[in-house]
């Protein structure tokens, strides 16, 4: 299947429509997070026949060569040369935060200098008049998309959050003055490098990120969600699915140290009969399938790996509900998919899941500690057994919510009145 909006060219729109360059490190569905959202506004824009250009490096080409082969001329790809493999080698001995802090921002900043000229060069050819720089996410992170002599554009963003207080002892010293420092230094990096300074306009997820957004920055700041939902892909199920005949629970994430998923397994050990499926891999999955033998419960997991978007959307449906015990999640789009599904979420308390979800539609658990987050999972994944109503009455909530805030079409019709709104601020 392919994402292409159109067979045939749009026509040229007026001149005073926004012809867009979305400019972006990732483009992709399958690496998720924060790489899937330049697609999304590519996608969408190109739907509505909006004159748009994509400029990515070029690891996720085969992934948009498959979704776009008739936007092929719209996109532009940076050449994967030998100082990227470089970097990336220097990376991998780092602990996760330190490579992002240092060697990943590198890596990011010198391609943002080749998709500077990138920029350029289009807005001359094609007559660019806004630049949309959706990605990194970070608010501190530094930007060269700067200079261009059209506005430019930077968000959603979401960030400025640490662990819980009980957590932050998790990662090593090193790592935490590592990142203690980068953010010391982000108003200094941030005027030498003055992509956020020199913005027309900031849009940011919550208030939290506006907070931590470089002292210099100048621009207009917009508050609007960093996620949506493609509620034609999230659905509510054709018809009612009930429960499964054993209660089954739904993890949907990247395998990776942060996400905690260990205390899933222990409240599914003190749950008997209960199921757990688990969509997604990382190199967190070896040590949590030794975990899930150790404690007995080999038997009621199942690890299937990673899956499109629709088949994530049909094992939903059923489901008692999604978990997601993530202790870092600026974001969490999973949470707004299950929502969109009619499913009930159970999550902690901590970043993007308590951002979208309220007791109307989902169970927030306090991080207090190891032991609270366990407790917490296990009543609320009993309550939802032993409440059925309760689970249809909070996916049915969910739908709402996500359908009157989160809709990603929505979200492009508020996109677009800001691209405009930079156009007549010249």
């Amino acid at each position: 299947m392919t994402l292409n909006s159109t067979s045939s060219r749009p026509k040229s729109p007026a001149s005073n429509a926004p012809r867009i360059c979305i400019v972006a490190e990732n483009a992709s569905f399958r690496f998720g997070g924060e790489a899937s959202l330049p697609l999304h506004y590519f996608s969408r824009l190109r739907a509505r026949g909006i004159e748009t250009w994509l400029i990515v490096h070029g690891r996720t080409r085969p992934e948009l060569e498959a979704l776009f082969p008739l936007d092929q001329d719209r996109i532009q790809y940076i050449p994967d040369r030998w100082y990227h493999k470089l970097i990336w080698k220097l990376s991998l001995p780092l602990p996760r935060r330190v490579a992002e802090a240092t060697f990943g921002t590198l890596m990011v900043l010198i391609n943002q200098l080749i998709q500077r000229s990138m920029v350029r060069q289009l807005i001359r050819q094609q007559g660019i008049n806004v630049v949309h720089q959706p990605i990194p996410v970070s608010p501190k992170a530094p930007s060269f998309i700067s200079g261009l002599g059209v506005p430019v554009i930077i968000g959603p963003m979401n960030g400025g959050m640490d662990y819980p207080a009980a957590f932050r002892g998790a990662e090593s010293l090193f790592t935490r003055i590592t990142v203690a420092l980068g953010r010391a230094s982000a108003n200094l990096a941030n005027r030498l490098i003055p992509g956020k300074k020199n913005a027309a306009i900031l849009l940011v997820a919550n208030q939290r990120t506006q907070l931590a957004l470089p002292t210099c920055a100048r621009g207009k700041i917009i508050e609007i969600p960093e996620n949506g939902v493609d509620l034609s892909i999230w659905q509510l199920p054709a018809a009612p699915v009930p429960p499964s005949v054993a209660p089954r629970f739904l993890f949907i994430g990247r395998l990776v140290d942060w996400k905690r998923l260990d205390f899933v397994l222990h409240a599914l050990a003190a749950i008997p009969g209960a199921q757990l499926e688990v969509i997604g891999d990382g190199p967190m999955r070896t040590p949590w399938t030794d975990l899930a033998a150790t404690l007995g419960i080999a038997e009621r997991v199942r690890w299937i790996g990673w899956l499109p978007q629709p088949q994530c959307a049909q094992l939903l449906h059923g489901a008692n509900a999604l978990v997601l015990p993530s202790i870092y999640e600026c974001g969490g789009a999973v949470v707004l998919e299950a929502m969109a599904c009619g499913i009930p979420v159970i999550a902690t308390a901590w970043g993007g899941p308590a951002d979208y979800l309220n007791p109307s539609c989902g169970i927030l658990v306090d991080p207090t500690n190891s032991d609270s987050i366990t407790r917490g999972f296990i009543d609320a994944m009993r309550k939802l057994i032993e409440e059925p109503e309760l689970r249809i009455s909070l996916g049915t909530a969910g739908r709402k919510r996500v359908e009157s805030l989160f809709d990603w079409n929505q979200k492009i019709d508020v996109v677009l009145a800001i691209y405009q709104q930079s156009l007549h601020a010249l």
